[in-house]
């Protein structure tokens, strides 16, 4: 009798594509994107009115071309994740990466960097660049996996508490 075999491991297949920051399904990721944020920095219960000032303040309105993207992953229709890339003079600015909880494990972090960085590539972009806090340790640990290297602080984000940079572009010996 053949020995039993487990199953083919399968990877979950998502797309990755654009879209408008103001749509109903980009409005409902970043809703969650934000409520999350806000309870990893506040050391209180969480309001309605918090996630509407921290929305506020990250508007994004610069996330559609010719200044940006702004990109949604979905996995058989649903919505799963979003990334920013803000393309500035010098590099892109990474922004608003995100993953439902439902949608974790998946290698669907990963993807959605990658997707960021082909987009800031193709757009010509030597480097990519992001500011992140301290207690997202996920993101600071899958940034550092995925070639990302410590940078002195850069920008006006009065949320930053590290900033990481990478190369995009062949490097010039």
């Amino acid at each position: 009798m053949p020995a039993p075999t487990s199953p083919p491991s399968q990877t979950p297949s998502f797309t990755i594509v654009p879209a408008e920051i103001d749509a109903a399904e980009s409005a409902a990721v970043l809703r969650v994107y934000f409520s999350e944020l806000c309870r990893r920095y506040y050391s209180r219960p969480i309001t309605d009115e918090d996630v509407d000032a921290a929305i506020a303040d990250e508007p994004g309105a610069d996330l559609r071309p010719p200044t940006g993207v702004f990109l949604l992953a979905r996995q058989s229709g649903v919505v799963a994740g979003c990334v920013g890339v803000r393309w500035l003079t010098a590099y892109a600015e990474l922004t608003k990466m995100f993953v439902l909880p439902e949608f974790r494990g998946t290698g669907l972090a990963p993807r959605l960097l990658a997707a960021a960085e082909d987009r800031a590539r193709s757009h010509g972009s030597p480097e990519m660049r992001l500011g992140t806090r301290l207690d997202l340790v996920e993101a600071r640990g899958l940034y550092r996996r995925s070639g990302y290297r410590e940078i002195d602080r850069y920008g006006d984000d009065p949320y930053a508490e590290c900033w990481f940079a990478k190369p995009l572009l062949p490097q010039d010996d």
